[in-house]
């Protein structure tokens, strides 16, 4: 595939940073397709594959976890070159647990570009180290690491809404306006959380049945 084919998906359920980043790139001179989340990125994928993807892990219907084990599963995708952008999945065991599935590389939020941009130039031009399928983890361990980060991150969001709670009654002006905003952010991410939960659950207990 010749480089102007080439192209970049950026894959953020967050308007404001989703256009970022594309504005970002397309403005460093690359060609930038989007999708809100994984299901959308795997369709877009499907269609022509890109040299680089870039994505959230945190994001409703298919979050990054899901999208880079399914790129990983699958020999047409497996070596697409996929960088993690999170501002939640932060803790080493995350970060350990994304390069065990197969990610490429994991940068922080919120994205320092001095940092994000050297990774996809360099991407572009060296690609993916070749995923041996044998090395990644099978249904049932990608589906049970993930429930143990996601539990991780639910016992740590309950503790924030708590802690965001109490000083939302003990402050007052511009100090309860931001607490109040901080909190209302992690209640949503709860919600995405348990979600999410409950369905790698599923998943779960499906692997684990015997066969009739």
């Amino acid at each position: 595939m010749e480089t102007k084919q080439e192209y970049l998906l950026v894959v953020e359920d967050i308007p404001d940073i989703l256009k970022l980043l594309e504005a970002t790139l397309v403005f460093k001179g690359y060609r930038v397709v989007t999708a809100s989340n994984g299901q959308e990125a795997l369709e877009v994928i499907q269609k022509e594959r890109p040299a680089v993807v870039i994505t959230d892990i945190l994001m409703p219907k298919m979050d990054g976890f899901s999208l880079v084990h399914r790129l990983r599963i699958n020999p047409e995708t497996r070596d697409i070159p996929v960088v993690f952008l999170s501002a939640t999945y932060v803790a080493p065991e995350d970060k350990t647990f994304a390069l065990t599935i197969g990610a490429t590389r994991f940068i922080e939020k919120p994205v320092a570009l001095e940092e994000f941009l050297p990774v996809v130039e360099e991407l572009l031009k060296t690609g993916a180290p070749t995923t041996a399928a044998a090395k990644l983890p099978n249904e049932f361990e990608f589906y049970d690491g993930y429930r143990k980060r996601l539990e991780t991150k639910l016992n740590h969001k309950l503790t924030q809404i708590t802690r965001d709670e109490h000083l939302v009654r003990t402050l007052s002006g511009a100090e309860k306006v931001s607490i109040e905003t901080s909190l209302r952010h992690a209640i949503e991410e709860r919600k995405e959380i348990e979600l999410l939960l409950g369905q790698i659950r599923e998943q779960l207990e499906k692997l684990s049945k015997p066969e009739s």
